[in-house]
C-alpha cells in the first residue's frame, strides 16, 4: 500500500512516527489523513512519495490492508508476494510502524479512503500548483521569504529560523532543523516538495503552520528556490560555519580584552588605596 524511496527513508520515518502525535489521535480520520498521510500521498492525485490511495482497496482486501497499515514490517517479514513487490518498489525502504495505531484507527483511515476514492474529486487530490517553468523572479521571492525578508501572508515563521541551505550568507542559517539544500532533490521534484510543503507532516512544523499554512504562489516561490539551491557550492555551508566560529572565537577575544583592562584598572585602584593606608600608617607611627 505504501512505498517509498530510498534517498526519503530516514525523512519519512521522523514524519509517520512524529505525526501520529497524541494529539492527532483525538482527531477524525479527515484530520488524520490530512496531517500523517497527506504528504506522501493523494487520493485521485497521482503518486508522490507513497502511491495513491485512489481504490486501494480493489488492490488488496480489507483485512490485508488493515494488518498492513497496523505492522508493516510484519507483512514484509511474513513473505507475503504483494508486500515484497511493494519493498522492491519502495527500494527496500519499509514504512514504520506508526505509534498508537489500531485497527480501529487502520479502519477508519480505509472507510475514509474508500469514500472519497468514489468522488469526482477527492479533497485529498493534492495541491494545485503551477507547472509553469520557474522563473528568476520566482527564484528570489523563495529566497526572501527563506531568509524571512519577505514575510509569508498568514505570519508563519520563516524557514532560516531552524534550517539553512548553501549560499545565504556569512553565518548560515538555523541547525535546530535539517539542511535544506537538497531537499528538492530528496523529495523527488516539484509536486511531491510542493505538496509536502501544503500539509507538513513533522511534529513541529503541524503545530507551526496548522493555523498559518503557506498559500500556493508562496509554495511554488519557496519550491523554485529550492530547486535552485542544488546547483550551489557545497563548500557554502562549511564556510558559514567556519565564519560563525571564527565570529564567536573573535567576540570572545574582544570580551576577555575588556575584562582585562577594566581588571587593571581595578588593581591599580586597589594598590594605590593600600600604598595611601600603609604610608599613612607610618606617618602616625
Amino acid at each position: 500500500m505504501i512505498r517509498t524511496s530510498t534517498p526519503l527513508r530516514g525523512i519519512l520515518a521522523a514524519c509517520l512516527l512524529g505525526g501520529w502525535s497524541a494529539t492527532t489521535r483525538a482527531q477524525d480520520p479527515a484530520a488524520d489523513f490530512r496531517q500523517n498521510c497527506m504528504s506522501c500521498h493523494t487520493i485521485g492525485g497521482g503518486r508522490l512519495t507513497g502511491p495513491d490511495l485512489k481504490n486501494v482497496d480493489q488492490r488488496k482486501d480489507r483485512d490485508w490492508l488493515t494488518r498492513f497499515i497496523m505492522d508493516p514490517r510484519a507483512v514484509i517479514d511474513s513473505g507475503d508476494p504483494y508486500a515484497q513487490e511493494l519493498l522492491k518498489d519502495a527500494r527496500n525502504a519499509v514504512m514504520p510502524t506508526l505509534p498508537g495505531m489500531t485497527r480501529a484507527r487502520a479502519t477508519a483511515l480505509l472507510d475514509l479512503i474508500g469514500a472519497e476514492s468514489k468522488l469526482e474529486k477527492s479533497q485529498f487530490a493534492g495541491v494545485q500548483i503551477s507547472d509553469r517553468p520557474f522563473t528568476p523572479e520566482d527564484i528570489e521571492r523563495g529566497r526572501l521569504m527563506f531568509l524571512g525578508r519577505v514575510p509569508l501572508a498568514r505570519g508563519g515563521p520563516s524557514c532560516i529560523a531552524c534550517h539553512t541551505t548553501n549560499g545565504v550568507g556569512a553565518l548560515g542559517g538555523g541547525t535546530l532543523a535539517p539542511d535544506l539544500t537538497t531537499v528538492f532533490e530528496r523529495y523527488e521534484g516539484r509536486k511531491t516538495l510542493s505538496t509536502w510543503l501544503t500539509a507538513p507532516a513533522t511534529p513541529t512544523m503541524q503545530a507551526v503552520f496548522r493555523q498559518a499554512p503557506l498559500e500556493s504562489d508562496e509554495i511554488l516561490a519557496l519550491v523554485a528556490y529550492f530547486q535552485s539551491t542544488l546547483q550551489r557550492s557545497p563548500d557554502d555551508v562549511a564556510t558559514s560555519r567556519l565564519n560563525f566560529v571564527l565570529l564567536g572565537l573573535g567576540g570572545t577575544i574582544v570580551v576577555l580584552g575588556l575584562f582585562d583592562v577594566i581588571w587593571r584598572g581595578r588593581l591599580k585602584s586597589v594598590r594605590r588605596m593600600l600604598v595611601h593606608r600603609n604610608g599613612s600608617e607610618n606617618t602616625h607611627g
